[in-house]
């Protein structure tokens, strides 16, 4: 299994590391164009310079989503509106099982994503969001009812993310499926899955232990805005 401590600022590890070719970054901080992913990180060692940085870069009065929340402390004049509890699970003993009845999902899905995510709320999928990993979905008399995909990608890691199935079509075991076919696929790159979900979400949480992923950590998501009076950046882009 690969090291654990890339999970601990997984959104960090992964701007640095696989997905560093979309990072936004300002010093030693960085965050995902704002129409892939709306979080931002910063280095485990967070001092004043690097949120002035955050600043800078998301803007005067911005909210940002930060995944490592419990560890974090904003200076003076910085508003936390918002602290959810999570859960962080590890795959590393699932078994994936391969599915091909099951359609990868491309840029031309997109719209029809969007509309199933604005349906059933399984956390933040944006237009660009697909850029991150593989999109696994199903179809029923051409619409697009279930899909899940990848997220974060810290180094030997990939991590779940935008599991849904539309209301009328739940009880199929189709998020089932969509997992397994890809952890199947995660575990073929040589790679471990993980995933992230709401600590009050306990119908996905028992859903993903039955599959046989356990807990590791519980982090705290926050979301943090920016004073009004901080100056903007001229982003870098990696």
């Amino acid at each position: 299994m690969s090291d654990l401590r890339v999970l601990d600022n997984a959104v960090y590890t992964s701007l640095t590391g696989p997905h560093a070719g979309l990072a936004e970054s300002k010093g030693r901080v960085r965050r995902y164009p704002v129409d892939v992913s709306p979080f931002a990180a910063l280095p485990d060692d967070p001092g004043a310079a690097d949120w002035a940085d955050l600043a800078a870069l998301a803007g005067p009065g911005v909210v940002v989503p930060l995944a490592n929340g419990e560890t974090l402390r904003p200076p003076e004049g910085w508003e936390v509106v918002m602290r959810v509890a999570g859960v962080q699970l590890l795959g590393d003993v699932v078994v994936g099982i391969p599915d091909d009845s099951l359609v990868r999902l491309t840029a031309a899905d997109v719209p029809e994503m969007l509309d199933l995510v604005a349906r059933t709320e399984p956390g933040p999928f944006l237009p660009r969001t697909i850029e991150l990993g593989t999109y696994l979905g199903v179809r029923h008399n051409g619409a697009l009812i279930a899909m899940a995909g990848e997220r974060l990608h810290p180094p030997g890691w990939t991590e779940l993310s935008a599991v849904c199935t539309d209301p009328a079509h739940r009880g199929r075991g189709l998020a089932t499926r969509l997992v397994l076919a890809l952890v199947a696929g995660i575990r073929g790159r040589g790679e471990t899955p993980f995933l992230h979900a709401s600590a009050g979400n306990a119908n996905a949480i028992r859903l993903y232990e039955s599959l046989g992923f356990r807990l590791r950590h519980t982090p705290t998501f926050l979301g943090v805005r920016v004073p009004a009076d901080e100056p903007v950046a001229e982003v870098n882009a990696r």
